[in-house]
């Protein structure tokens, strides 16, 4: 069976899926929810949060300022306001040279 060939990609996650990704209470994606304009998931006819790549990555960049770099609710709000693309594109540079390091220490493993 070839259908395996490409894994199909959901559109919709929900909020425990992604409070799990980040290894956070749903809870405090709500509450971001509420104090950051940038995360507004559809809510289906339950009521039921259903966030899309982009919520997500809204969310990954709250979550790198505030849980990585320790900003406050405040600061946070502050650098996304003045550029959020800076702000991303800065979080995507420290994820490549994450991957970089750890290439480099494996190799460094294999070769001693």
């Amino acid at each position: 069976m070839a259908y395996k060939e490409k894994e199909i990609e959901k559109l919709y996650y929900s909020i425990g899926e992604v409070a799990e990704q980040f290894n956070v209470a749903p809870s405090l994606i709500r509450f971001w929810e509420t104090e950051f304009d940038l995360i507004q998931p559809k809510k289906n006819r339950k009521g039921n949060r259903q966030f899309t790549k982009e919520d997500i990555e809204h969310v990954r960049t709250i979550y790198h300022l505030v849980k990585e770099k320790g900003f406050t609710l405040q600061g946070a709000k502050e650098m996304l306001r003045n550029d959020t693309q800076s702000v991303r594109d800065k979080m995507e540079l420290m994820d490549s040279l994450k991957k970089v390091r750890q290439f480099l220490v494996e190799v460094r493993e294999k070769l001693s």
